[in-house]
Order: C-alpha cells, then structure tokens, then sequence
C-alpha cells in the first residue's frame, strides 16, 4: 500500500498551475515559522533555500512539496490536503497578491496507512 502525504484541491491544484505559467518552477514548503505560521507556501524553486532539515512529502500538481523536520514532527501523523481561499495570508507565498492563500485540512493516518508509512522506512 502506497501512502500520499499530501494531497491538493482540484482549485488549489488550478491556482498552481496559473502560478507556474506566471512565474515558472515552485516549490511548496510548509515551515511552521513566522507569517502566516504553518500556512503551506508556494515559492518560486530558485529563490528558496533547502537544507537536510527539510523533508520532502511528495508532489502535487507536478510541484515538490516540503516541510522542516521540526515542523513535521507535529505533523508526522496527518496526512495533509492543501486547499485555497479568497483572502491575503501575510506571507510571501505566490498566491498572496492574486488575494487567495493556501490552507491546509489535515486527517490523521488510519493503522493502515501508520503501518505502511512504517514499512517505508
């Protein structure tokens, strides 16, 4: 059993796929930090950082998606679903001046998925 991590919205995934066209590769990473905190943020792929504490939880809409490690320690046990609504978040995420921001749902793993996840390792 393969276990998805991260999922996205048929209308985040259309708002993606208008930024790319905008502005080329992006990358989502979901930090935990200042702005808007734990909101997932779309960045432009050359212009963000990566280190060994971020870990990579799969791809949507053709996008890699990331998280810090710290911040996945917290997060370990969910998987998460990235959506949009209307509204500016206060980060520097792609979105924020077309007046939406991306929001996450998260659900925890079933057994099934905790014991696949386990087998991956």
């Amino acid at each position: 059993m393969e276990v998805k991590k991260v999922d996205i919205t048929e209308n985040a995934e259309e708002l993606v796929h208008q930024l790319k066209q905008k502005h080329g590769e992006v990358i989502f990473h979901q930090s935990g930090g200042c702005c808007d905190g734990s909101s997932p943020m779309l960045l432009p792929k050359d212009d963000f950082y990566m280190d060994d504490s971020d870990i990579h939880l799969g791809s949507i809409a053709g996008v890699d998606f990331y998280m810090n490690e710290a911040q996945y320690e917290y997060w370990k046990h969910t998987h998460l679903t990235i959506d949009v609504t209307s509204g500016r978040g206060s980060s520097f995420s792609l979105e924020i001046p077309e007046g939406y921001r991306f929001i996450v749902h998260s659900r925890l793993f079933t057994e099934e998925e905790k014991q696949a996840i386990k087998g991956e390792k």
